[in-house]
């Protein structure tokens, strides 16, 4: 009886062994419903043998193999082995982390067919069939076939015409590949948007890129913000659509879908695109993950979780704000959605396009070290756009009131008269970030993390913006008892009262996770500054990437500071990039641009370098540093994380880890030290560092060390590897 080897979705670096008279070979990359333990759980088929280590009397019955829908391909397979073992996280809980939520549970897939009408028409498979070969008999599909031969396409509704029957046979057929479908009325009808004409940089850098468009690079599309990267990508995503193939673009933000949606939709009206992000409910996901699948949609717009979506033409990768730490998933798999979207080109041998106004320090030493391939766009797109005049406002000599000073307040009215738009930018949500008693210096702390509760005046309460604990508003100091207890600093909330206080008349929008939260929220609040119906946004870094409103002319940036003495390295690159990102938002039209930065550090170089537009000023001094003090990119690093409800218990199991390794000369083991935010959700937490110059032994070191470690006690303790951590 034949064996299928399944992967699960539980924290054992293991596959599992069931008999099944059914399984074939054709079944690898099928799912699977299977007993473990005292339930039933679905699982991965990765394998089907003829024997197995497992004692006959120990070997269980697989219940079934959902064969609704096509396998996993192979390409997909080795994504997730790479995956498992790059990241050293069990295959299992990859390969299921992989799929839609609707294919982990266990029962098989019921797609309801879509209220939308569908446009039917005959696969290279499909044309190959022979009309005298179907039996006289099947009236319906002679006469599908014979429609087929004289229209070449068919919608639902002309099919139902010709039989109530007919959408069945046509689906059936989809499934045995002799037919495609895509959503009708086609997209074709509409009118495509007017290409612009390609400025001259934009030129030389898609004519560099499709010239070797048929083999693996990649390419660093580094331009300044409004330098026309869009624009470049589309010109490529044609060349590839041409030749049939499909594309993957991966975005950073949720907030940035609907934006790119719109520009791919006008740009490709026959083109069938999906978006997958976790705005989405399950069955939409689904549907989009199926269509991309089967090939029937050309061009795939998703978050990180996208990078696993199974692609059988896949053509060309695209990362857009390649920088973003939100590729780099923090908890559970931590993966980057980027480098695994290089991984991926590669196998596949096709050119993946790394985009970014202020590239990550690691991709930048690449495309100096010749590792990557690199394009350049120097100037903005539309023609008179400058890059923005950017100032600093020194606040030790112009005193802040309420967060605002007196330079940044006469800009915001200047603005208005002038009927421009204008951007606040505070990355801080909420009324204010502290509750303090002034009489004993009392803060409202987190139970469950080391970290304040933010004041959120209109809910009255006080929330915990890391664990989501939410408790009311005190009305006197729980210490002391003093009733005189005082928001303290600025948030988003606060900001808003302040700017509605100074500028009654004006029409205020406050944008952040709080204000999104309902579906389609965003792309209302896009439609009513594309509308001009707003005046002065306020918002968090949800506005500060890729978005391009035309007559927004002035940005005012508060609180900017606070990076620029962190403990992290990646501080002030991180800081730079968010900056020129924000800074980006102005004069991107025929309004020009004026940035305006609260600071009491003016002279400090990150603000020079940002004031001159000189990313590569900035990026050659912090290369320099990191070399000095043995940090990426000139090191590769991995942590071993833990956390348990004593700092005690998480400490002597890493020591014990620690213990236990044997690392090479080229690896080096650091002590095991507290987390920089020690407490989170109820749990402590610490880890110890692991670096080498070589990438290859420190892999090596890992896999035998986390093997080591999987056999230690560890059931009061929650621990895991993180390779290429970004957040210590």
């Amino acid at each position: 009886m034949p064996i299928i080897r399944v992967a699960l979705n539980v924290p054992v670096d293991t596959l599992f062994d069931y008999q099944s008279d059914e399984a074939t070979q054709h079944d690898i990359g099928l799912r699977a419903c299977v007993p473990f333990g005292k339930k039933q759980v679905t699982g991965v088929i990765i394998a089907v043998n003829s024997e197995t280590q497992v004692p006959a009397e120990k070997l269980k019955s697989a219940h079934c193999i959902f064969r609704e829908i096509e396998p996993l391909p192979a390409a997909s397979l080795d994504l997730f082995h790479f995956c498992s073992q790059y990241y050293h996280h069990p295959l299992g809980m990859v390969v299921m982390n992989g799929l839609p939520v609707k294919l982990r549970g266990n029962k098989p897939v019921k797609l309801k067919e879509s209220s939308n009408d569908l446009q039917y028409s005959l696969t290279k498979a499909g044309k190959q069939i022979d009309l005298s070969s179907i039996p006289a008999r099947q009236r319906i599909a002679r006469r599908l076939l014979t429609e087929f031969h004289h229209a070449t396409t068919l919608t639902s509704h002309q099919a139902k015409q010709i039989s109530p029957r007919a959408v069945k046979l046509l689906q059936e057929w989809v499934q045995q590949k002799w037919v495609s479908a895509i959503p009708f009325p086609p997209s074709a009808v509409k009118k495509a948007a007017a290409i612009p004409t390609l400025t001259a940089e934009q030129e030389i850098a898609v004519n560099t890129i499709t010239t070797d468009i048929q083999q693996f690079n990649t390419w660093l599309l580094h331009g300044v913000t409004g330098s026309g990267k869009t624009e470049v990508y589309l010109r490529i995503i044609e060349h590839i659509l041409a030749h049939g193939k499909q594309v993957l673009i991966l975005i950073p933000e949720i907030s940035l879908t609907p934006q790119l949606e719109a520009v791919f939709r006008a740009r490709f009206p026959a083109t069938h695109l999906v978006s997958l992000h976790s705005g989405l409910n399950d069955t939409e996901r689904l549907t989009g993950w199926l269509q991309a699948q089967r090939g029937e949609a050309k061009v795939i717009l998703g978050t990180r979780l996208a990078v696993f979506t199974p692609l059988p033409d896949l053509g060309l990768v695209i990362v857009d704000e390649e920088q973003d730490s939100s590729f780099k998933q923090q908890d559970g798999l931590r993966y980057s959605a980027r480098d695994l979207a290089i991984f991926r080109a590669r196998e596949n041998d096709i050119p993946v396009v790394l985009g970014s106004a202020t590239p990550s320090l690691e991709s930048y030493y690449n495309a100096l070290n010749g590792r990557y391939r690199s394009v350049r766009l120097q100037s903005r797109a539309i023609k008179n756009a400058a890059l923005p005049l950017i100032q600093c406002i020194d606040t030790r000599t112009n005193k802040t009131q309420e967060g605002l000073s007196e330079p940044l307040i006469k800009a915001l009215d200047k603005c208005l008269a002038e009927k421009h738009q204008s951007l606040v930018f505070i990355n801080r949500r909420g009324y204010a970030p502290v509750l303090l008693c002034k009489a004993c210096a009392w803060t409202a702390l987190c139970q469950r993390c080391s970290s304040r509760l933010v004041v959120h005046l209109r809910d009255k309460k006080l929330c915990c913006h890391h664990c989501g604990h939410r408790e009311n508003f005190p009305r006197a100091c729980p210490h002391c008892g003093n009733q005189d207890i005082a928001p303290f600093g600025q948030g988003t909330q606060r900001v808003e009262e302040t700017l509605t206080a100074h500028f009654p008349a004006a029409r205020i929008l406050r944008i952040d996770r709080d204000s999104i939260r309902r579906k389609n929220a965003w792309q209302n609040i896009l439609q009513a500054i594309h509308a001009q119906e707003v005046d002065i946004l306020i918002g968090t870094q949800l506005l500060a990437k890729g978005h391009d409103f035309p007559n927004l002319s002035l940005v005012g940036i508060l609180n900017a500071d606070t990076s620029l003495y962190s403990t992290d390295f990646r501080a002030s690159e991180r800081l730079f990039a968010q900056l020129m990102q924000v800074a980006g938002r102005a004069g991107r039209a025929n309004v020009a641009g004026h940035v305006l930065i609260q600071t009491e550090f003016p002279d400090h170089p990150l603000y020079h370098a940002l004031q001159k537009h000189d990313y590569d000023a900035l990026a050659q001094t912090l290369l320099a540093e990191r070399k000095i003090a043995g940090f990426p990119p000139y090191v590769y690093q991995a942590l071993l994380r833990a956390e348990a409800h004593n700092i005690a218990i998480v400490l002597d199991f890493l020591t014990q880890a620690a213990n236990l390794a044997k690392p090479p000369r080229s690896v080096e083991l650091f002590d095991p030290v507290p987390a920089q935010m020690l407490r989170l959700k109820g749990l402590e937490r610490a880890h110890l560092l692991i670096q080498s110059s070589s990438r290859r032994q420190l892999q090596a070191f890992m896999t035998e060390w986390y093997a080591q470690i999987n056999k230690l006690p560890a059931h009061k303790v929650r621990w895991v590897l993180d390779i290429d951590p970004l957040e210590f």
